[in-house]
Order: C-alpha cells, then sequence, then structure tokens
C-alpha cells in the first residue's frame, strides 16, 4: 500500500509541531465512506525502546479477519506528548506497506481532532493513506465533557471552549466509554456511527480491538449482546 511523501521523519520536536500545524489544515473533517467492504484498524505499543505496530484488515459487515501485518523496530523519535505520531508512525508506515489490499475505512487506537493542535495520528495517517480515517481513543487528551448515559451508544460532546472536538461514547454498558473523534474524509456523526458498526461486544470496535491484541496489547471478555449487530442499521 502507498504512503504519501509529506514531510521528513528526522526532525526536532519544534519542527514536528510546524509540520502539524501545516498539515492540519489540510485535514477534511467532513464525508461519510461509501461502498465499504474492507476496514483497517492500526494500533502500536513500546517497551524497551522499540515499537511493534499492527495493522489488521477485515470483511465488511461480517467483521472477518482478511490480512494481519506486524511490524517491530526502534524507536528513534523521543517521547513529547502531542507528538506521539512521529515516534509511532515510521513503525506503522512500515506495516501499511506490506499490506496486499487498500482498506477503504481506517480505525485507529489513538486521537483525530481530539489533540493540542488539532492534528493527532488518525489525522495524520488519515493524510499520509489518503483514508476516510477515525480516531478512537482509550483516554482523552484535551477537552472538557458533561456525563453520558449508561446505556449502549450514549454519547456527550469532547468540547474545548466553544469548539467541538469529538463524542464521548458508550460502546458497551458498564464500561469506560471512549473518545471519538474524526481523523480525515468523514465527519463526526458518521465517525461515531461507524465506531458503533465496527463494535462486537467489546469496548474497543473490531479493527482497534485487534489490532491492539496483535501489537501486544490485553483483551477482555466480550458483552452478553454485540453491539454492532444492535446497531447494523445506523
Amino acid at each position: 500500500m502507498e504512503i504519501r511523501d509529506l514531510h521528513p521523519w528526522n526532525v526536532s520536536p519544534a519542527e514536528a509541531v510546524a509540520i502539524q500545524k501545516r498539515l492540519a489544515a489540510q485535514v477534511i473533517l467532513e464525508g461519510a465512506p461509501q461502498d465499504v467492504r474492507v476496514v483497517a484498524g492500526a494500533d502500536i505499543s513500546v517497551g524497551g525502546g522499540r515499537g511493534k505496530g499492527a495493522v489488521v484488515l477485515l470483511s465488511y459487515p461480517d467483521l472477518q479477519p482478511l490480512e494481519e501485518q506486524v511490524v517491530e523496530a526502534e524507536l528513534t523519535f523521543p517521547y513529547v506528548p502531542g507528538l506521539l505520531a512521529f515516534r509511532e508512525i515510521p513503525v506503522l508506515a512500515e506495516a501499511f506497506r506490506r499490506l496486499s489490499q487498500r482498506p477503504d475505512l481506517l480505525l485507529v487506537d489513538g486521537q483525530g481532532l481530539a489533540h493540542p493542535r488539532r492534528f493527532g495520528i488518525a489525522c495524520h495517517l488519515g493524510l499520509l493513506l489518503d483514508l476516510p480515517t477515525i480516531g478512537c481513543a482509550k483516554s482523552r487528551l484535551v477537552g472538557e465533557h458533561g456525563s453520558l448515559g449508561e446505556e449502549v451508544a450514549s454519547r456527550t460532546e469532547l468540547r474545548d471552549g466553544a469548539e467541538v472536538l469529538g463524542l464521548v461514547l458508550r460502546t458497551r454498558a458498564g464500561v469506560t466509554p471512549v473518545y471519538v473523534s474524526a481523523g480525515h474524509r468523514i465527519g463526526l456523526t458518521e465517525a461515531a456511527e461507524w465506531t458503533l458498526r465496527l463494535c462486537r461486544g467489546y469496548r474497543l470496535p473490531e479493527p482497534a480491538r485487534l489490532a491492539h491484541q496483535a501489537a501486544g496489547g490485553q483483551t477482555v471478555a466480550p458483552a452478553a449482546a454485540p453491539v454492532g449487530q444492535q446497531l447494523s442499521m445506523l
């Protein structure tokens, strides 16, 4: 799979911030993916100065595994909050290059617009791959939000003042919600709908869950009623 050459990676943190600010203006925060047949999930685990990046492809709507690429490599960029994409994407990019087919939609375990410079890793990957991309993070990076209901599909806006950055979304009853934001070529409402469609009873949507697992993360038991089946008509 082709990766666009948008900037150098061997840069200083100050240069990385400037790159984020420049590329953030190119992100498209609207759209609804059409004719989706293949969905991708991407995640990375880090330890001992090395990263293990995983990309999985699943068929849609049945979410059967099609392909998995895992790459382990040394991390060359320092740990700087807000600049994790420069530390992690070089590893993930090699996994994407090895894919035998191009997905129609990408879900990233990380932030999209909900980032201090409005350019999280989901935005960065979305631009590099020119794909509709969703950020589905397990924790909040920026913004504030109110309470939300305990039932599946409950949501509340994640805001920074008057600006809506994303949605706090309940994907499974009784567990901590996820933080969904648009990455590229998709609107926020559509990003939340697709996140729910891709759930199969776990907190994380299936592409992100399987990528997390392939990258060395832990998994949890599924809910009694698969969310994606309940919400397949969204």
